[in-house]
């Protein structure tokens, strides 16, 4: 299943949004433009945006606030990634050069910024009180998420809860805003409202679940980053944690070291636990029950092509492998 089957449904929407986006990313300083389109056009796959779509479709909504909308949802994903990796260190994303690596630290942190504030000014020009309450209470989580993977790195110590409890902050949460904005302006009533930010939470869950996977196990032609860069920052993810509470003491003391000392000189024997102790496949049957409940949550939706393709990317999140 490839991004372009499950999006075909809402091509002209994203068509649409895609106008919205280079016409919002306008500024009179030339950095901000330059830095802004490298990386809302170096790829990805645009699902937060679709979400809004698609779960405005699944209500029949018929205006053009979710192209607006789904672009704010985009920019302030944008605006995360690139504070992301300042703060990681990285230099790959979507495999090619990041805008940290190619612009600097400076540039990416503040055109981060110029991304959070546009935003703020497109959801205030909907004027709905509601929509911008959604999204300012998801920017604070996604920020109080950011904090909370800082504190955990190099932490052997966090336990799956503690760790869940970040990527419901810091990924989950947009997702969950994504899927609520389309219930609202599609007036699905308030149980429906909360029907999809459920199945946007636990779709977001199962989703960072499997990127933990892939950052084992995934081909880097495909991922669009190096294998092992979460080892590398000592984020101590969801297979980690597995071995350190699950493999024998040598496992457990290796997956120890490398997250409190970071780099990559351990990766080969991490790998090698990971795979001995049955790590991914927890993780991957982790992320297939949280898929399940983004589902089940659907059951109060009706029936439509838009909700077979929400519930088409609850298979996708889980059988991907990019």
């Amino acid at each position: 299943m490839r991004m372009e089957q499950l999006y075909k449904l809402i091509g002209t929407d994203m068509k649409a949004v895609d106008a919205v986006i280079r016409q919002r990313l306008h500024s009179e300083v030339a950095l901000v433009r330059q830095v802004a389109e490298y990386i809302v056009q170096s790829g990805g796959k645009r699902l937060r945006p679709a979400l809004v779509l698609l779960s405005a479709g699944a209500l029949d909504y018929r205006g053009t606030h979710h192209h607006e909308l789904a672009a704010v949802i985009e920019f302030i994903h944008t605006a995360t990634l690139l504070h992301d990796d300042v703060v990681d260190g990285s230099d790959l994303r979507r495999g090619r050069e990041t805008a940290n690596a190619l612009f600097g630290n400076s540039a990416s942190v503040l055109v981060g910024d110029f991304l959070y504030s546009r935003a703020f000014q497109m959801m205030v020009a909907v004027n709905d009180m509601r929509i911008m309450r959604v999204l300012s209470d998801a920017t604070n989580v996604i920020a109080e998420g950011e904090v909370l993977q800082l504190m955990n790195c190099h932490d052997a110590g966090i336990d799956e809860a503690g760790y869940l409890q970040v990527i419901r902050f810091k990924t989950a949460k947009l997702f969950e805003a994504a899927a609520q904005l389309g219930a609202i302006i599609g007036g699905g009533g308030l149980a429906v409202e909360q029907a999809m930010a459920v199945y946007g939470m636990h779709l977001g869950t199962a989703f960072q679940l499997i990127d933990d996977v892939l950052d084992y196990s995934g081909a880097e032609v495909e991922t669009g980053k190096h294998l092992g860069d979460d080892l590398a920052e000592g984020k101590p993810t969801l297979p980690l944690i597995y071995v350190l509470r699950n493999g024998d003491s040598g496992q457990a003391a290796c997956v120890r070291q490398a997250i409190e000392n970071g780099g990559r000189d351990d990766f080969p024997s991490v790998l090698a636990a990971i795979r001995e102790t049955g790590a991914l496949e927890y993780a991957k049957k982790k992320a297939a029950a949280e898929a399940a409940l983004a589902a089940a949550a659907l059951d109060v939706v009706p029936a439509s092509q838009y909700k077979d393709s929400l519930l088409e990317l609850c298979l996708f999140a889980v059988a991907r492998n990019y």
